[in-house]
């Protein structure tokens, strides 16, 4: 049996089509490795969203051919959205590259590991995987990501993604329904639905509502925990769609908006419009129809035109919408984007002083709201065994999502003696804060609930056999 290694970068979104690709070689005979060095095969699957994505692809490719001059690997095959970009330059400028998968072409992976798939002409993007395609999940064994929809039509100028993965385009309902129960009885207990714009789900097929109908109908799932959704675009943020969320225990008190900025001249240039002032009054409608939600949002800082006026707009509105979390990202000037020929580029420093800026402001908010928990008991998640600390566990409120949020470091798990006895990744537990860190809570378990989680053989989780995963750097 030949093995395969994987090098997934980029977001969940280039994740799940990393996983179709794992279940479709496996089917077809494959074995999934984790190490580089025992792989016949090894599949990088790229992102070239920005600069910082291209560069770090570019690395991979590199390091993966390391395998094939030196070592056991006998092909190498490129995949993702480098190869919607710079198909022939892959091809021609690294020979160690046999055959070139985009992201309309997943479908064909076992091909390009087979024999050489290499001078296909790039085409729009159309595929999109559905409930019955061969998948490996390669996040913990209880969490999972669902793509309910591929590509974009909205016109942002700064935005690359119409041409990296084609037009809007949603997967049929049932096909959603269908995935996500066959996870659920999997064992996976939260589902996280991705998309360029999840918000603007069935529209293309002539559902009205599409995404809150889509949430209902998963929130009666068994086995469920949280259902949450990422990706929102703010115009299409609905009463509807709020009053589903609050209505519904099992769907997750949490949104993530990128709003990218909040002057209304930068929004103008970014194609996006609106301004600050009417954000707001969204945010405190969302916070007002859904108690204790948790809202995220991503900003873009040093766009082209982006004055001393416009940074400080954006500050002062951060300072006024108390996000819970937020990301910002350095503008990146994408040569086939829209605004590569917009006049005002800001200079590399500034850019960089005004992204730390912005941090810095939200970071005092995330600090102040997180220790304002102290002493109050919340429901969790339990992720496993701590990564990055000493302490002994991990665990997630419901409004930390992820991999992008913050977490809970769990000091002590109240009854438990044994090693055996810890609860199993996916448990729910209260747990008592005990403390914050600037983006993390400190807490001890006071109660968890043991149940039996399934456990399917060749299908769980199987997160280790990736060679590896890069955080996300899309939007």
């Amino acid at each position: 049996m030949p093995k395969v290694g994987f090098v997934s970068l980029g977001c969940p979104k280039n994740l799940v089509d990393s996983e179709v690709m794992m279940g479709i070689l496996a089917r077809g005979g494959y074995e999934i490795t984790a190490r580089a060095d025992e792989a016949d095969v090894l599949v990088v699957n790229t992102c070239s969203f920005i600069a910082p994505a291209q560069q770090e692809s570019v690395q991979s490719i590199l390091e993966m051919a390391e395998h094939k001059k030196f070592g056991r690997a006998r092909k190498l095959v490129v995949a993702g959205c480098m190869v919607e970009r710079f198909r022939a330059q892959i091809l021609e400028q690294i020979p160690e590259v046999d055959a070139v998968v985009g992201t309309g072409e997943v479908e064909r992976i076992l091909e390009a590991c087979e024999g050489e798939l290499r001078s296909l002409p790039a085409e729009v993007p159309t595929f999109l995987y559905h409930d019955l395609t061969p998948r490996i999940l390669a996040t913990p064994r209880h969490t999972a990501y669902i793509k309910i929809n591929e590509g974009c039509d909205h016109p942002c100028t700064f935005c690359v993604i119409p041409q990296l993965r084609g037009k809007f385009r949603s997967r049929r309902f049932e096909s959603v329904v269908r995935e996500t129960e066959n996870l659920a009885e999997l064992g996976v207990r939260e589902i996280s639905l991705i998309g360029q714009d999840t918000t603007f789900y069935g529209e293309d097929l002539g559902i009205r509502d599409g995404l809150p109908l889509l949430l209902e109908r998963l929130a009666a799932i068994d086995g469920l925990h949280w259902v949450r959704f990422l990706y929102c675009y703010p115009n299409r943020i609905t009463p509807r769609l709020l009053e589903t969320i609050a209505a519904h225990p099992r769907l997750a008190k949490y949104m993530d908006i990128p709003l990218q900025h909040a002057s209304k001249n930068m929004l103008a240039r970014m194609k996006r419009g609106s301004h600050g002032g009417a954000f707001l009054k969204m945010v405190e409608r969302i916070r007002r129809t859904v108690p204790g939600v948790s809202v995220r949002t991503s900003f873009i800082v040093g766009f082209p035109g982006e004055t001393k006026q416009d940074f400080k707009t954006l500050c002062d509105f951060v300072r006024d919408a108390e996000f819970d979390w937020m990301g910002v990202f350095s503008y990146s000037d994408e040569d086939t984007s829209e605004s590569y020929h917009l006049d005002g580029k800001v200079d590399t420093e500034t850019i960089a002083e005004r992204r730390d800026t912005l941090m810095a402001i939200q970071q005092k908010i995330t600090r102040r709201r997180l220790r304002g928990l102290a002493g109050t008991r919340v429901q969790a998640m339990l992720e496993g065994p701590s990564k990055d600390t000493d302490l002994i566990w991990e665990g997630r409120m419901e409004g930390m999502a992820p991999e992008i949020d913050g977490k809970i470091n769990i000091t002590e798990i109240a009854g438990v003696n044994e090693v055996d006895e810890l609860p199993p990744p996916g448990t729910m537990a209260t747990v008592e804060i005990t403390g914050a860190q600037d983006y993390d809570l400190l807490g001890r378990v006071i109660e968890f609930k043991r149940e039996a989680l399934t456990r399917v053989p060749g299908l769980e989780a199987i997160r280790n056999n990736l060679v590896s995963i890069s955080p996300a750097l899309g939007r």
